[in-house]
């Protein structure tokens, strides 16, 4: 335990002063200066597996610092302070800077870099770690890899098999809870009539075992 924590340690410190998609991008350089957000400890139970921050995080320097925060916590039952208490809630997205926006207004997506660069070491010493809550396409992809080709929609809908293939270290997939997703929040109801229960159970046992 004591060599993951040093490990952890060891790894959050280089992340935080990371600048590769400046000083060696794997595609465009970034649209401002890097600045590497996340939340993390040796502790941790509950891993929200996002995307990437969105530029109201990037300014404020705090992951979710925006409406699709408020709308996680609500998903996962959870207020502003256990939210945000970084002995039990990561926050790894796969990309750790604001990508910058694209032609039509929209965040980019999440840098390359970060997650070839850190995630398999990252993941690798989280010895407390119960529940990864893999939000987006780009999330999905690199903990569920062997659902590529199936559809966000179906990957979400199929959330009680995957609870059942990935423990101990369980994985539930999510929509991003940005209100651009509203219309698919709307056309499938289910979700917040059976996966939303299931997830508040989910995130309340590991966070108290």
């Amino acid at each position: 335990m004591s060599c993951q924590i040093a490990a952890l340690r060891a790894i959050t410190e280089e992340m935080s002063g990371c600048r590769i998609c400046r000083d060696q991008p794997a595609g465009p350089p970034l649209p401002h200066g890097p600045r590497p957000i996340f939340q993390i400890s040796s502790t941790v139970r509950v891993a929200i597996c996002s995307q990437a921050p969105g530029n109201k995080a990037h300014q404020a320097g705090k992951p979710f610092y925006d409406p699709s925060g408020r709308r996680l916590r609500e998903w996962m039952g959870l207020g502003e302070p256990e939210f945000y208490d970084r002995s039990k809630v990561a926050i790894i997205p796969m990309g750790f800077c604001f990508p910058g926006y694209d032609k039509n207004g929209g965040d980019l997506p999440p840098r390359r870099e970060c997650a070839s660069t850190w995630h398999d070491a990252l993941f690798g010493v989280l010895p407390q770690l119960r529940l990864k809550l893999c939000i987006g396409k780009y999330s999905l992809a690199y903990h569920l890899p062997h659902r590529k080709k199936q559809s966000l929609t179906g990957i979400v809908r199929d959330w009680r098999e995957i609870l059942a293939e990935t423990e101990p270290h369980a994985v539930i997939a999510l929509p991003h809870p940005s209100w651009r997703n509203n219309a698919w929040l709307a056309k499938n109801p289910w979700f917040e009539a059976a996966v939303l229960p299931a997830l508040r159970e989910r995130v309340a046992s590991a966070l108290s075992a």
